[in-house]
């Protein structure tokens, strides 16, 4: 049997947790991202990737824009989405929340733009789920990381804490816990 404390998330787990939760929110078509931003075990602000705030969602209108077959069909066309790091930084910015020090959990590894963001708003680790860099982004992404400028660190939720995780999501959880069915 495991014990209540083994079946608690790691704080990464939880935080990731909730990056994936915020994904959940996205409008963008291509990649759903969500991002949390932390500092001393507190959450500062949350961002999904999407369009600008006022601007139709993708996910009303079908299509990043008119006459793709896909959002990233086009080679001279960006993307319409502001990415989940950048509104969870403009939040925080929006409500006068300091990012100075903090920590960002997000479900995508951040673009260069996006780490250029993150160190420029005072956050100093990044940990997330999924690679994205390749060739030549790689070096400029691990020359910031040499430079000691921000730490980054892949993780991922174990498959028993989102197991529970689902269970809490799926059934009430303000009940007596030997009424939770953990298996």
């Amino acid at each position: 049997m495991i014990s209540l404390e083994e079946q608690r998330p790691t704080w990464n787990e939880y935080f990731l947790m909730l990056a994936k939760l915020t994904a959940t929110r996205s409008t963008c078509l291509v990649f759903p991202v969500g991002a949390v931003i932390v500092k001393d075990r507190q959450v500062l602000a949350t961002g999904y990737n999407g369009s600008p705030s006022g601007s139709v969602h993708c996910t009303a209108q079908g299509y990043c824009y008119p006459g793709l077959s896909s959002c990233d069909a086009s080679k001279t066309m960006p993307s319409r989405a502001v990415h989940a790091e950048a509104n969870a930084i403009a939040q925080a910015a929006k409500h006068g929340i300091s990012t100075n020090g903090a920590t960002i959990y997000v479900t995508l590894e951040p673009c260069v733009s996006c780490l250029k963001l993150i160190i420029s708003s005072g956050i100093k680790e990044v940990f997330y789920e999924t690679d994205f860099n390749t060739g030549e982004k790689i070096m400029v992404r691990d020359a910031f990381l040499e430079d000691g400028l921000v730490k980054l660190e892949k993780i991922s939720v174990s498959e028993e804490i989102a197991q529970r995780a689902a269970l809490f999501l799926l059934h009430p959880t303000s009940i007596p816990r030997k009424e939770i069915k953990t298996s």
